[in-house]
């Protein structure tokens, strides 16, 4: 029987867009709420992990291609992008989705290819400017 992806033991393998970087990820709890763990090399990330239900309703709201973005905390994200959308006051949760200050940025370079993974959305691959859109 095949073990539960997306665990501490058996995280979901992933790759950035671009295919450059290999990283895991998985569900974990914190302070009570559910987070997702993001390992990419020695760096640990946290994101909200409501960000994937919210993501994907954003998505099919908009009913097309949007630019990833993907950028670090510290760097202003281009407006429109899912990394914009990952740290905007508009979006559901009033704010940043990434948890650890400081490494709250990439929303848009981790989070796609989860989404991708759990058929959520289709990713683009190419070496700059991807793009993601819902899959309904």
């Amino acid at each position: 029987m095949e073990q539960e992806r997306g665990t501490q033991e058996n995280p979901w393998p992933l790759q950035t867009p671009p295919g450059t970087s290999d990283y895991t990820m998985y569900k974990a709890k914190k302070d009570g709420i559910e987070i997702l763990v993001c390992t990419v090399g020695k760096t640990i990330l946290h994101y909200d992990f409501r960000c994937l239900n919210d993501l994907h309703t954003m998505l099919k709201q908009h009913g097309d291609w949007v630019e990833l973005g993907a950028t670090d905390e510290q760097k202003p994200a281009k407006a429109g992008t899912i990394e914009a959308w990952g740290r905007s006051e508009e979006n559901p949760i009033g704010g940043w989705y990434g948890l650890k200050k400081g490494l709250r940025g990439r929303f848009g370079m981790y989070i796609p290819p989860l989404m991708e993974a759990l058929g959520l959305a289709e990713v683009e691959h190419n070496p700059k400017n991807n793009r993601m859109r819902a899959i309904y």
